[in-house]
């Protein structure tokens, strides 16, 4: 069967990583980067067409994704006479893989409906290596048709490919998955640094914290950065967690709630932005909690 051609903005890790997979099955791409070209003309020496803006990436394709880094720049990429709304063919699905506001989802599906297409929200989890493999999870919500219409093509990108409801669902709970990682990146980063600052060996904490029901994946790759020294398990920047916590705690206030949780989490992340870690990858906030005790 003749593939469907793809229009991807957003190069940075996760989406060139992404492009990469599409490529290796033969799917014809358009593509358009954000803020680096690095993976853009990885993408292109491979045999992408890059656009000049994101109305010709829509113009070209019949599904078009996004894989950008805030709310703001989806919605300039998505609005104006050159953005993706301009674009649009009729039928065509938009796809945004990136962690967004749900208000501004909703928005922006409106507006993507008034021009004649679709728009799906679907968050990733799992990490760009596993996305070079196809191996990434995705949380879409959005209208079941145009979901059944694109789910050969996510299932050519994912594992796992879940529906989760209407269109902002995905968004809300990649929000309370974010923020529940991150908190939990933070901790155990400061676990590991109070462990020197009172004299317990990192490897003896954590073979004793392993053993227990507080294990998981986050714990393995803080542990690698903490004990192996290899801060790469975890390739997300701090920037990025920042981001997202914040909006966290944006989507609760919107639904008369209060994060009592996510303020320390944002605080920390924060405190590392301002210290210059904004882009190195969570695992080496380990190196802010280690920075703090010193008195540095």
């Amino acid at each position: 069967m003749t593939k469907p051609a793809i229009g991807f903005i957003g190069l940075g890790l996760m989406g060139g990583a992404m492009c990469q997979r599409m490529l290796d099955l033969g799917y014809p791409l358009t593509v358009l980067g954000n803020r680096t070209r690095t993976e853009l003309e990885k993408a292109t020496a491979r045999g992408a067409t890059e656009a000049k803006n994101a109305r010709e990436v829509a113009a070209a394709s019949d599904i078009v994704m996004l894989c950008m880094d805030t709310s703001a720049n989806v919605e300039a990429r998505m609005r104006g006479a050159d953005g993706v709304i301009a674009g649009l063919k009729p039928g065509t699905v938009v796809i945004d893989f990136g962690t967004s506001l749900p208000d501004s989802t909703s928005a922006l599906g409106e507006e993507v409906a008034a021009a004649g297409g679709v728009y799906l929200d679907a968050p990733i989890s799992r990490t760009p290596a596993q996305a070079r493999d196809g191996m990434i999870n995705l949380m879409i919500g959005g209208d079941q048709g145009a979901f059944a219409k694109v789910q050969p093509v996510l299932k050519d990108l994912s594992e796992n490919a879940f529906h989760v409801g209407p269109l902002g669902a995905g968004h809300r709970i990649k929000l309370i998955n974010n923020f529940f990682a991150m908190t939990t990146a933070m901790a155990m980063s400061e676990a590991f640094a109070m462990a020197d600052k009172v004299g317990v060996p990192r490897d003896k904490l954590y073979q004793i914290m392993s053993a227990g029901p507080l294990r998981s994946g986050m714990m393995d790759w803080i542990k690698a950065a903490a004990i192996d020294g290899d801060p790469t398990k975890l390739a997300f920047a701090v920037k990025n967690a920042k981001k997202d916590v914040g909006y966290y705690g944006q989507m609760a206030e919107g639904a008369g709630a209060v994060s009592l949780m996510s303020g320390a989490a944002k605080q920390v992340l924060s405190l590392g932005v301002a210290e210059g870690y904004g882009e190195k990858m969570v695992p080496e906030m380990l190196g802010f909690f280690e920075a703090l005790y010193a008195g540095k």
